[in-house]
């Protein structure tokens, strides 16, 4: 058997973990098909039974084109690049709207099985349209079709399903849940700490970690907030970068500098880190901070609980799956506007709420120390992606032709 991915994101240009998820996933499943990944950019690989071809996003016929609209252009271009070379898969597998166009036109013009990974739902994320203007109406329009043409769609999490079921027409029958995994060989505590001498992190006084982009979805505005209620010995690493607009990534840099006027233990990594440099982020972090307003299943999640860190994250969507409150973390409810999907109906008390849950941590070394514990058995046995690509494996045989 062989699967083609459609992916926006592959590496070295990964910045979100739907690309983390798409990289491991074909590295598994390689070791047991043929996989070809297509995917934005430059790359060109081959090693065993895994190739990859990068495909030009930066289009210059769209140069004068409104800036809100470019992306879906030149997403919508590169998607027919990537049919133009002949296909040969049993199976297409698409991951983030960005490639689902490219996965549409290879169903059309080829009738080959089309496979869709929800990472993430356009519905759930209205703001998106700061982004993408009228675009997000296109992007909102190419996931609709694309999904509701699939021959079988992967939640990454129950409510996820549940999301696809309530949004779309789909036949519940298609859709089967299959969790994100993790590389347990290569997520797991280290004792190396030269990444926190480089960004200046005082290896005696405890620190709180945010690992993820300046976006609405990800909330990091909520836990910048949410410092000043923070004991004042912790550190704070925010570990983002990569913002989805200017206007956020502006809004971002006055709030922290605003807090960093009164506090000097807030250090910002506004870049995307290595691999390396994360896991020593993630081993000798005190508590990890995942304040998501909108999380389908929250990959961060698991890799700061592979790495042996406590974790304080909202109770939204996939996350409830994934961190057991009590046990390998602090889940903090967030009751969210109706009118305004996503954001909290009391962001002050949402702020709070996350510093309390923070503290309680930071204060109790004997409880940290048992979450650290039960949340590495967690991934251990539930996030694994050894049996994920069997199960992933099994989803492509149902629906071969």
């Amino acid at each position: 058997m062989k699967t083609l991915f459609y992916t926006r994101e592959f590496p070295p240009y990964v910045y979100g973990g739907a690309g983390v998820h798409v990289e491991y996933l074909a590295a598994e499943l390689s070791k047991l098909m043929d996989v070809e990944v297509r995917c934005f950019g430059d790359q060109e690989s081959k090693e065993g039974s895994l190739s990859v071809k990068g495909f030009p996003y930066d289009n210059s016929v769209f140069e004068n084109a409104d800036d809100q609209l470019k992306a879906v252009f030149k997403t919508l271009s590169t998607g027919l690049h990537m049919n133009a070379d002949v296909i040969d898969a049993d199976v297409i597998h698409c991951h983030t709207w960005y490639a689902h166009f490219a996965g549409i036109m290879a169903k059309l013009c080829y009738g080959i099985p089309l496979v869709i990974t929800t990472h993430s739902l356009e519905p759930l994320r209205p703001w998106k349209r700061e982004q993408l203007g009228r675009g997000y109406d296109a992007s909102s329009w190419i996931e609709k079709t694309a999904i509701e043409m699939a021959d079988a769609l992967i939640a990454v999490s129950q409510e996820t399903k549940q999301d696809v079921l309530k949004h779309f027409n789909v036949d519940e029958k298609k859709v089967k849940v299959i969790y994100n995994g993790i590389n347990l060989q290569q997520y797991i505590t280290t004792p190396a700490s030269n990444t926190l001498d480089d960004y200046k992190i005082d290896k005696t006084k405890p620190y709180v970690l945010f690992v993820g982009r300046i976006t609405r979805q990800k909330g990091i505005i909520h836990l910048v907030n949410a410092i000043q209620y923070i004991d004042l010995d912790t550190q704070i690493v925010l570990c983002a970068g990569a913002p989805d607009t200017k206007e956020i990534g502006l809004e971002m840099e006055v709030a922290v500098h605003e807090v960093q006027k009164t506090r000097k233990n807030v250090i910002w990594i506004d870049k995307m880190v290595t691999k390396e440099e994360i896991i020593q982020l993630y081993s000798h972090a005190d508590v990890f901070c995942c304040p998501s307003i909108y999380e389908p299943f929250g990959i961060i999640n698991i890799e700061a609980m592979a790495c042996d860190t406590a974790v304080v994250a909202s109770a939204v969507g996939g996350i409830k799956e994934v961190v057991v409150h009590g046990e390998t973390g602090i889940l903090v409810p967030v009751a969210q506007q109706e009118t305004a999907p996503f954001e909290p109906v009391h962001p002050d008390k949402f702020a709070r709420d996350l510093a309390d849950g923070i503290n309680t941590l930071i204060k109790d070394p004997v409880l940290r120390k048992s979450m650290a514990k039960k949340g590495r058995k967690r991934v251990e046995d539930h996030f694994d992606w050894i049996a994920i690509a069997k199960q992933v494996e099994e989803l492509y045989k149902s629906v071969k032709n």
